[in-house]
């Protein structure tokens, strides 16, 4: 497996991929999209939480800092094994009535064009928020000006209405290169799933370690989508809840309990080979290089969970919420004994119902996946409760042997389903890294 490698400003040996970019990048009609009225701040709530020290971006949470650039174009799609960034703007879009494959792959080119500028730095078109003609708008938002790039990638993913919609309809002659993996994901016992924060035809992760470079690249590729894609539902997230690489300390999720203590990380070369990448014997040769995402928005409630004793807390979770060592013993990443006894006597030490015992891949036939969730807080409801948790993203080969056995296990059995409700559930194809002056689903539609 060949990992992108970070390039700084720092490093002499290292510079910023060249983008696709000059007088062509851009199609006429990313260009209009770029006009288009109708897609600003208000729709996609933008404001929300942008305040941050960028000075100390990074410094605190292992990841990389603001002057990393990592580039667009290669044979895995950034945003996958990359150390997992501070920020995240996620975001789903439905293609638009009367859109054609041509009209498809154009966005497409389009924003792969855009995410390979932005990811370096450099403005969306050439002429930016700023260079261009004053009797039009601009083909940059602007709130980008001056900030770096700050580790940003962006992340293009294909979800199963693409390929046919629900009354079977097969608008981009692709139904039949729909991947076996990329299956409808089965009702989990306990789902509470808000549909207007589900699914989706298309999606963008876009990750960075400064929330407004985050948000500009959704917003700008939002409007370069005007006419032919609008947003379905999108998501800020704070606080990753998991290491992707083992240069980075385990972070926090919004339990107070340490999170993601047994990911993969990019260093695990085998591991990601074999668990992250599709493989050419498949059954899909286009998605060779590419993974399957899962996101899962997960309410938890906050209240219940406060007014519980510490003890009852670590039992739930299944490890010391100080450490984030198992209860069995050890430190945080002491494996897990789960036939060990209680220090009573009495019982093991790890409830058998506890997630760390449900989550394990120990306990689920070595399953494993990649896991790259963030912390969100949505203010509060009509009760006056926080509305917050866990936006839980995952990626793998194969969701059908990962993540839906391990969830269906937690689902039916977790004592952690008191005091969370899934809310929100996609799934998308996740295809390869674009070559060079290519696209995003090139070897889909090539």
């Amino acid at each position: 497996m060949t990992d992108r490698t970070p390039e700084t400003d720092d490093d002499p040996a290292g510079s910023p991929a060249e983008p696709a970019t000059g007088s062509a990048g851009l199609s006429r009609r990313g260009l209009l999209g770029l006009v288009g009225a109708g897609v600003g701040t208000g729709v996609l709530g933008f404001g929300v939480g942008i305040g941050t020290d960028r000075a100390l971006a990074g410094a605190a949470t292992g990841t990389s800092g603001a002057r990393t650039t990592y580039p667009f174009f290669g044979a895995h799609q950034s945003g996958i094994v990359t150390a997992a960034q501070d920020r995240l703007h996620f975001a789903a879009f439905d293609v638009a009535d009367g859109t054609t494959r041509d009209d498809l792959i154009g966005l497409l080119q389009d924003w792969s064009v855009a995410a390979a500028r932005m990811t370096a730095g450099e403005d969306v078109g050439e002429t930016g928020a700023v260079g261009g003609p004053l009797a039009a708008p601009p083909d940059d938002t602007g709130e980008a000006l001056g900030l770096p790039a700050s580790g940003l990638t962006v992340t293009i993913g294909f979800g199963p209405t693409l390929f046919e919609t629900a009354d079977g309809t097969d608008r981009f002659g692709i139904a039949g290169r729909r991947p076996a993996a990329l299956i409808d994901l089965p009702h989990f016992s306990g789902d509470q799933l808000v549909e207007a924060q589900s699914g989706g035809d298309l999606c963008i992760q876009a990750c960075s370690d400064d929330p407004q470079i985050a948000v500009h690249a959704i917003r700008n590729l939002s409007r370069i989508a005007f006419g032919r894609a609008s947003l379905r539902w999108s998501q800020l997230g704070f606080g990753r809840t998991s290491s992707t690489t083992r240069g980075q300390t385990t972070p926090r999720n919004l339990f107070g309990f340490k999170d993601g203590t047994a990911n993969l990380k990019a260093e695990d070369t085998d591991a990601v080979e074999t668990g992250v990448w599709a493989g050419p014997d498949d059954g899909a040769a286009w998605m060779q290089g590419g993974s399957y995402l899962v996101a899962r928005k997960i309410r938890m409630t906050i209240e219940t969970w406060d007014h519980s004793s510490l003890g009852e807390q670590q039992r739930v979770i299944g490890r010391d919420k100080g450490e984030g060592a198992p209860l069995s013993g050890g430190t945080e990443f002491t494996a897990p004994d789960f036939a060990a006894p209680a220090s009573t006597g009495s019982g093991t030490a790890i409830a058998t119902n506890s997630h760390v015992a449900l989550a394990h891949p120990d306990q689920n036939d070595g399953a494993t996946l990649l896991r790259r969730g963030y912390n969100f807080v949505d203010g509060n409801d009509d009760l006056g409760r926080l509305n917050a948790g866990l936006f839980f993203i995952c990626f793998q080969r194969d969701p059908r042997r990962q993540f839906v056995p391990i969830q269906q296990r937690l689902a039916r059995n977790d004592a952690m389903n008191e005091y969370v409700k899934h809310v929100g559930s996609a799934v998308f194809a996740v295809p390869p890294g674009a070559r060079q002056g290519g696209y995003v689903g090139e070897t889909l539609f090539g």
